[in-house]
């Protein structure tokens, strides 16, 4: 079920070729797996290297418009302390003069989603939320950008998260996408540990979601199925037979088939 449209439409335009980091995104918690994931589009270069951050087994945060890397920085710790998505957003929002070119959103411990539009954030910029998932976009063509990244993610439960979060993007971007054009894409998904089970970047390509996708079916042939062997806090050691892990290797790339 979708809920919580909220546009920020200020009627402001400015300069489309600014350097503001803008973009949509789309943070989400699946409830198979546990993981937690942000996919990220924009027409700025590296995004993601400055939008995403997640508190393996918490929440996650996304920092864009304008962007304040420390939204991120700071935002992972407090939701590490046990704070709220809305306290989060507050406490962030309130120590920051420039809030007002600052777009952020969060989902909590709790899957509680809070969000902030500033009042110079460039139009159309808005937020959507649901189900386990909080959607956030500003210099978009308009709100069907998150409208059907929205409906997409809703609508494909099946699919593997990675594949689903990619999905929604796409939705959105047929929908028009940032208005400026493209450049850049991410995707990164934490499980239960502090390393990342996937973090793919795409920092300048004239097509950044299709590499994306690209990207993800690549980490299939390999990577998903090794990163398990990896040490972890119950199993600090991972393991390190090789015939092991290549016979797991082959095994998961033969269920993909």
């Amino acid at each position: 079920m979708l809920s919580n449209f909220a546009p920020k439409a200020t009627g402001k335009l400015t300069d489309v070729e600014s350097g503001a980091a803008v973009t949509w995104s789309i943070i989400a918690r699946d409830e198979a797996t546990g993981q937690i994931g942000i996919a990220v589009a924009t027409r700025f270069f590296a995004v993601g290297a400055r939008v995403p951050h997640i508190a393996a087994g918490i929440g996650g945060i996304a920092t864009q418009a304008l962007v304040n890397p420390y939204y991120g920085i700071d935002g992972v710790r407090l939701l590490r302390e046990g704070k709220s998505a809305q306290d989060i957003v507050r406490i962030l929002v309130e120590g920051d003069e420039g809030r007002e070119s600052r777009q952020l959103h969060v989902i909590d411990a709790k899957g509680r989603i809070a969000a902030f539009t500033g009042k110079d954030c460039i139009d159309w910029c808005g937020h959507h939320s649901g189900d386990g998932f909080s959607i956030a976009g500003n210099m978009l063509v308009g709100a069907a950008v998150l409208a059907e990244t929205a409906r997409t993610y809703a609508a494909n439960e099946t699919l593997p998260f990675a594949r689903r979060l990619i999905a929604a993007m796409r939705a959105g971007e047929a929908a028009g996408g940032d208005k400026r054009g493209k450049q850049s894409a991410a995707l990164l998904i934490y499980e239960g540990e502090e390393w990342s089970a996937l973090d793919l970047r795409v920092d300048d390509h004239a097509d950044p979601l299709t590499e994306l996708e690209r990207l993800e079916r690549v980490s299939r042939e390999r990577w998903v199925h090794f990163r398990k062997y990896l040490p972890t806090r119950k199993n600090p050691a991972g393991i390190t037979d090789r015939a092991t892990i290549d016979a797991g290797i082959e095994a998961g790339i033969a269920g993909e088939t």
